[in-house]
């Protein structure tokens, strides 16, 4: 009977451990997330095969959790997970770590160590400010990953604070391990010309084996504010001898804005154009490209706010191209798509 007690005592005394841990965890630490996906049909497309092509998808499923470890020091754990988007795939969603680092911060500067965002499109993504309706043009055209693995140092500097930068040190080799000797180095520096207008110059060098370096450069300006937000950028890459032709050269513009029609209701109009043919366009998730022909992408859509973190977006991307080599044009890609994003 004693020794019954005892392990009861015992029991109840790790129960009582645990819950204190949990709740400790709790008071610490904040898990968040984001969900969206759509249910798409493709009833025209460059590629025949993909022509009446339909279904619903996750195009993200992310878990985040946030701890403060000190007044100065905190860290993010982030799992990533999606459909796939290949139209040839049939596998089970898969988490991925998409973010692991520790942060330092005091008033004005920030550095991060680990895997974590990118400099490249950040100020872009929240001028654009719809993620879940498409990536930033820079990301879904494969200029670069929108993480790696590295150290970022970023913050304000000036009287009033008006200059930003964000600089980073990475293996360029998104949120995998390092396979070469080459590093990847990235700046963004931008300007906050008044309480809505920023703008931004970034530029990073991609160290690649056998001198296959990759360059980016980037300009952007934006406006932004409760009722209204617009933006217009430019990009180039250069690709050393990457490929079988040699050098590639990859030009990029967009226009973008959305507009609040109603408390609940805002409309999103963007227009990407690829002066060039993309090599690796054929390989995009969930929108592939054809690469052998420039592009204009055009996406036009509604986001209706159901509740204060569950958006509804009607949708329609289309793709239409130019010539190609041979002097043939490749049908226009067209899908509408019907968008459920959701925070929790």
């Amino acid at each position: 009977m004693k020794r019954i007690a005892l392990i009861c005592s015992i029991m109840a005394l790790v129960c009582t451990n645990i819950s204190v841990a949990q709740v400790n965890i709790g008071e610490s630490g904040t898990i968040k997330g984001t969900v969206f996906g759509d249910f798409y049909w493709i009833p025209m497309n460059h590629n025949s095969d993909l022509e009446g092509n339909n279904g619903f998808w996750f195009r993200r499923i992310r878990f985040t959790y946030d701890r403060e470890l000190s007044d100065s020091f905190s860290s993010r754990l982030r799992l990533d997970m999606s459909s796939e988007g290949d139209f040839i795939t049939n596998s089970s969603v898969v988490p991925s770590v998409k973010d692991a680092y520790l942060k330092w911060e005091n008033d004005n500067h920030a550095v991060y160590a680990g895997i974590t965002s990118v400099p490249t499109w950040g100020v872009v993504e929240d001028v654009w400010g719809f993620r879940a309706l498409e990536k930033t043009p820079l990301d879904l055209q494969g200029f670069g990953s929108s993480r790696d693995f590295g150290i970022k140092v970023q913050g304000k500097v000036g009287d009033e604070q008006r200059v930003g930068y964000n600089f980073m040190l990475g293996n360029g080799n998104s949120n995998r391990n390092e396979l070469n000797q080459g590093k990847k180095v990235m700046l963004a520096i931008n300007y906050q010309l008044t309480e809505n207008i920023i703008i931004e110059a970034y530029g990073d060098v991609n160290g690649q084996p056998n001198d296959r370096n990759i360059y980016t450069a980037q300009g952007f300006i934006g406006y932004q504010s409760e009722e209204l937000n617009v933006g217009a950028l430019y990009a180039y890459q250069f690709r050393n001898n990457t490929t079988a032709l040699g050098d590639v050269n990859l030009n990029l513009a967009s226009i973008f804005a959305n507009m609040e029609m109603t408390d609940k209701i805002t409309s999103i109009l963007r227009i990407d154009h690829m002066f060039n043919p993309n090599p690796g366009g054929e390989g995009i998730d969930y929108l592939p490209f054809s690469n052998q022909a420039e592009s204009t992408l055009i996406i036009a859509g509604v986001d209706i706010q159901l509740e204060e973190n569950i958006h509804l977006i009607p949708n329609i991307e289309s793709v239409i191209y130019g010539e190609t080599a041979l002097g043939t044009t490749p049908d226009t890609d067209l899908m509408p798509r019907l968008t459920l994003h959701y925070n929790f």
